[in-house]
């Protein structure tokens, strides 16, 4: 396992084909300041770049929070005029989450709220433990989720249920979240980690080339009606059909052998 530390706040770590995405800030439940979002959006972009980087999990190294979102201390010394230019610092943050090509998977515990819980909407799969406790609080301060929560929330557990939980500005703790949908797995306290890089290396025995390119479709095709949504799903079709991820999985499935991924 090697790691690479990207600023003071965020680090890396490489298990093989899976990259963990690791929120570094204990002493402030890795609060995301703008110090913290401008890492975030360092390793971002050289994951982004990295082809040996099948699956990214993101990951926090505080014992009791995933994240508790934006760190309202700083905040609170700001101008509007340093409000305004933080803003595409701690948007780029999540947006270089949103936007990594290749599958993602939250592992949550603790708290993950506001940008804390939006982080983990950024990703494809959110893998929570029993204490994890989650919402968008923002209203309740003045202002509105700003990390894609609106846009996220809505995607996964639909428009009015978005609505409550943000109207309101409640936590849910762990075994509502799975119920109402918003995580995805809940495992024992302690094992969101561990089950989130099980999931990540299951995941990243699949042909790179075509995770790839379904994320992309899913991510591209959410929301278009059917017919404009099945020519998203043709166009990323065509980008694997003549890969060589493609005819190394027919070759392998025929031998009756592991494939081999070239990875293009």
């Amino acid at each position: 396992m090697s790691e690479e530390r990207f600023g003071e706040f965020v680090l890396v770590r490489r298990h093989g084909p899976v990259a963990e995405l690791v929120l570094d800030r204990p002493k402030a439940m890795n609060a995301v300041s703008t110090e913290m979002a401008r890492s975030l959006v360092g390793a971002c972009t050289a994951l982004a770049a990295d082809r040996d980087a099948r699956v990214v999990v993101l990951t926090s190294s505080h014992e009791r929070a995933f994240c508790v979102g934006a760190d309202l201390k700083e905040r609170n010394s700001f101008s509007d005029a340093d409000l305004l230019r933080q803003r595409p610092v701690t948007r780029g943050a999540y947006t270089g989450v949103l936007e990594l090509p290749m599958p993602t998977i939250a592992a949550v515990h603790g708290f993950a709220l506001g940008g804390g819980f939006e982080l983990a909407l950024s990703c494809d799969l959110i893998v929570a433990d029993r204490t994890a406790v989650v919402g968008l609080p923002e209203v309740s301060v003045g202002v509105i989720p700003g990390g894609g929560g609106t846009q996220l929330l809505p995607r996964r557990v639909g428009a009015a249920r978005a609505a409550e939980l943000i109207f309101s500005a409640r936590r849910v703790e762990a075994a509502e979240a799975a119920e109402l949908g918003l995580v995805d797995q809940l495992v024992d306290e302690g094992r969101d980690g561990e089950e989130a890089l099980a999931l990540a290396a299951r995941i990243a025995g699949n042909s790179p080339v075509g995770l790839r390119a379904a994320k992309r479709a899913l991510r591209l095709g959410h929301g278009l009606d059917l017919r404009a949504g099945l020519e998203v799903e043709d166009a990323a079709w065509r980008t694997v059909a003549f890969s060589a991820d493609r005819a190394e999985g027919v070759a392998a499935f025929n031998e009756k052998r592991k494939p081999q991924w070239p990875g293009e």
